[in-house]
C-alpha cells in the first residue's frame, strides 16, 4: 500500500509578497490508502517540447541507415547517451514550407509552417493567416488547468525586427505557436521575465519592484509558509521540496548575476540576456524543468533561432554566422564549420536532457512522461531545400514512443505531426496539408 498522513493538493501554492511557487509532486499529494499502481498512474503527466532549429542539419553530417542506431554520426554524436531514447525521422518534406505554385522566394519567411503543416497566406498586412499548431492542440488537451497551457521561449531576441523579406509577416517569422489561424503567439527571450511568469505574482507590481529594489529572494516571501508545510510532510517530501526551493533560489542566483553583468539598460523586469549562447539557453532549459516539475505548464515551444539568424556561437569553434555559413557553396572548410554549429546546437540539448532523465516524476522520470519533437524546416540551407528535412523526438511520451531507430519514411512533415497527436491521444483525422499518420 502506498500511504501518507497528509493529502495535500496537487494544486497548492506557496503564496508571499510578490510570489506565488507551484509546489513540486510529492508523495504527500496522493490520497492515503491508495494502492500503489493507482497513485503512481495519478503522478503520470504528459508534457510536451517543441523545438525549432532554422535552415536544417548538413546532409553529409548526419546521413546514417535507417535501422536500429548504433554509431550515432557527427552531428547527433553528442546524443549517444540518450540514443535509445531517439527516434531519428529522414526522408519527409517539408512541403507547407514550400512556396505556393506561381511563387518564388520566401523560403526564410515560413517558419511557422513547421508545426502546423498549414501554408502561411502571403501577406504583409494584418490578414494573416496559418493555422494551430501541434503545441497548442496539446495544450488545449492537457494545460487548461494549468497556470500556464504553454510556454513559448526563444534564444535570440528579435522584437525590433519591424520588416520581413518575400511579402511575408514577420508574424510567420517571430512565432512558430500558434492558438488559431489568426493567433500567433509571442515568444520570450529574457529568462529573468520568464521566471517571473513562472513564480512571480504578476497581480502585485509593486511588490516586485520592492523586492529586486532591495536586491531579497523571491523565496524570502513563502518563508513563513515552508517553514509550516515542512512540519506536517514526511522526510522524503521534504527533502524533495528544499531541493526544488534551492534549485529556484540557484536560478534566480544566476538571472541576477546576469543582470548585473549587463550592460543593457535595465527596466521593471531587467533584461537580463546572458552574452553566451550557452549560458541563456541553459537558463531556459532550466526554467522548463522547473515549470513541469511545479506542473506550471506542461507544454513549452522553443526556438534556437530565427531562420534569417545572423548569430555567431563563439562555443561552436565556428566564427561565421548561423545563416551565412549556412550558405557554403559547397566549399569543404565552410561545410565543415555549419556541421559543428549543428553539432553545437544538439550539444546544447544535452543538459536539458540529463535533468529529465535524473528528476523523477510519478513512477519514473520526467523524460519517461514526456517527448521532445526537434524540427526543422529545411534539409539543406545552402540550397533552402525543403525536401528530406531532419526530424528527431525523443523521450518516452508516457510509454508511446520507442527510440533507438532511425526510421525513413516518404510524405509531408505533416505526417509525423499527426503521429505526434496520436501519441498523446488526439485522434484527430488529419492536420494541415497531411495525408495519413506516419508509422514509425
Amino acid at each position: 500500500m502506498f500511504i501518507t498522513k497528509k493529502h495535500i493538493p496537487r494544486r497548492t501554492f506557496l503564496q508571499g509578497a510578490g510570489a506565488t511557487i507551484a509546489l513540486p509532486l510529492l508523495d504527500s499529494m496522493f490520497p492515503a490508502l491508495v494502492p500503489a499502481a493507482k497513485a503512481e498512474t495519478t503522478g503520470k503527466i504528459p508534457r510536451f517540447v517543441g523545438i525549432f532549429n532554422p535552415h536544417g542539419w548538413e546532409p553529409g553530417h548526419w546521413a546514417m541507415k535507417p535501422g536500429e542506431l548504433s554509431e550515432l554520426p557527427f552531428i547527433v554524436k553528442p546524443l549517444e547517451p540518450w540514443k535509445d531514447s531517439i527516434t531519428l525521422i529522414s526522408g519527409l518534406d517539408a512541403t507547407s514550407s514550400m512556396p505556393a505554385q506561381s511563387e518564388t522566394g520566401g523560403d526564410h519567411s515560413r517558419s511557422a509552417a513547421t508545426f502546423s503543416g498549414v501554408q502561411p497566406k502571403k501577406t504583409v498586412s494584418a490578414d494573416i493567416h496559418l493555422g494551430i499548431t501541434i503545441d497548442q492542440i496539446i495544450a488545449e488537451t492537457y494545460g487548461q488547468s494549468n497556470v500556464l497551457p504553454s510556454l513559448q521561449v526563444k534564444c535570440e531576441d528579435q522584437s525590433s525586427l519591424a520588416t520581413c523579406p518575400w511579402g511575408y509577416s514577420c508574424a510567420y517569422v517571430n512565432s512558430i505557436s500558434w492558438s488559431g489561424p489568426t493567433r500567433p503567439l509571442p515568444f520570450e527571450a529574457n529568462p529573468q521575465v520568464v521566471f517571473e511568469r513562472l513564480f512571480g505574482d504578476g497581480s502585485n507590481p509593486q511588490e516586485r519592484a520592492a523586492r529586486k529594489q532591495a536586491k531579497a529572494s523571491l523565496l524570502d516571501a513563502v518563508t513563513v509558509e515552508v517553514a509550516r508545510l515542512n512540519r506536517n510532510l514526511p522526510a522524503s517530501d521534504r527533502t524533495r521540496l528544499n531541493e526544488y526551493l534551492e534549485d529556484i533560489r540557484e536560478i534566480e542566483r544566476r538571472l541576477k548575476n546576469v543582470a548585473n553583468s549587463s550592460e543593457l539598460p535595465t527596466s521593471e523586469v531587467p533584461f537580463g540576456i546572458p552574452e553566451s549562447f550557452t549560458e541563456h539557453i541553459n537558463l531556459l532549459w532550466d526554467l522548463q524543468i522547473l515549470a513541469f516539475r511545479g506542473d506550471i505548464t506542461r507544454v513549452t515551444t522553443l526556438m534556437y533561432a530565427h531562420d534569417v539568424s545572423m548569430r555567431v556561437y563563439p562555443e561552436s569553434g565556428v566564427l561565421s554566422g548561423n545563416h551565412p555559413t549556412s550558405h557554403h557553396g559547397e566549399r569543404p572548410a565552410i561545410v565543415e564549420n555549419w556541421a559543428k554549429i549543428n553539432r553545437y546546437h544538439v550539444q546544447c540539448l544535452t543538459p536539458f536532457l540529463a535533468k529529465l532523465k535524473s528528476t523523477s516524476d510519478g513512477d519514473g522520470t520526467l523524460l519517461d512522461n514526456t517527448l521532445i519533437f526537434w524540427a526543422s524546416n529545411m534539409s539543406n540551407g545552402n540550397l533552402h531545400s525543403h525536401k528530406g528535412v531532419p526530424n528527431m523526438l525523443i523521450g518516452g511520451a508516457m510509454g508511446r514512443h520507442r527510440g533507438g531507430q532511425h526510421i525513413q519514411r516518404t510524405g509531408t512533415t505533416a505526417n509525423l505531426l499527426l503521429k505526434v497527436l496520436h501519441m498523446y491521444g488526439i485522434e484527430q483525422e488529419s492536420i494541415g496539408d497531411s495525408t495519413g499518420s506516419l508509422t514509425l
